[in-house]
């Protein structure tokens, strides 16, 4: 009979990377609970993920969008331009119809939200371990309805232009973020935070700041962002 260490050496291995202490707390006991998988490590940046990743070599890793100090997004970019062999669900809060389709894009093998009860998030995890791609059933209709019709949401109109750092630094504005904090968390010069702030007002065609941060809170206040 086999016994607990070859069991656990048995487990999918999943890496956490996550920045809410308490919900990546929430994560670890939800995926250990389960007999084929256990968590081989945890991070909330993309230093500590990357570092990871080399170290534990894990068969997936589920990355939020938000991370301390960058996105996820950017994270998936680095495991990409560095061929690193590893399967990455997204799971986040942020609104599925503006993300789902970049995330995928970046090399994400699915997309979901926190809301979703824990029993559809385990299903998650279980398809992109398979190598499947894992998206909600009303994402895959709205994407392939855009796919089909061509036809962009109302409340997507612009914000589908801003490139990723650019929709980045957009909801930290909406969040109230000074330049210089932004520029402080994303390891930024202020100069180059005014460079985004004002390729963002052209795309969305504001005229003023005034009206770019009525803009962006008004997204973070309907999509939780």
């Amino acid at each position: 009979m086999p016994n607990n260490e070859t069991k656990s050496a048995n487990r999918c291995k999943v890496l956490l990377v996550e920045d809410h202490p308490m919900f990546r707390d929430h994560l670890v006991q939800l995926i250990n609970r389960d007999l084929g998988m256990s968590v081989c490590g945890e991070a909330d940046n993309i230093r500590d993920a990357m570092r990871l990743v080399h170290e534990t070599k894990p068969d997936i890793a589920i990355v939020d969008i938000t991370l301390r100090g960058s996105s996820g997004l950017e994270l998936l970019k680095d495991l990409k331009a560095q061929d690193l062999a590893v399967n990455v669900l997204v799971l986040s809060m942020h609104d599925e119809e503006l993300y789902a389709e970049r995330a995928l894009r970046a090399g994400a093998k699915g997309y979901i939200t926190k809301n979703e009860a824990s029993t559809e998030v385990l299903k998650a995890i279980r398809c992109v371990m398979k190598g499947e791609v894992y998206a909600s059933k009303q994402m895959t209709a709205k994407l392939l309805d855009r796919l089909t019709q061509r036809r962009t949401p109302p409340e997507l109109e612009g914000l589908e232009t801003l490139a990723d750092r650019e929709l980045e630094v957009f909801q930290m504005l909406g969040r109230g973020r000074s330049t210089r904090e932004i520029a402080q968390t994303l390891g930024l010069g202020e100069s180059t935070v005014e460079t985004y702030r004002a390729r963002i007002k052209e795309k969305l065609h504001l005229r003023s700041a005034a009206e770019l941060y009525l803009r962006a809170g008004q997204w973070v206040r309907d999509h939780g962002s």
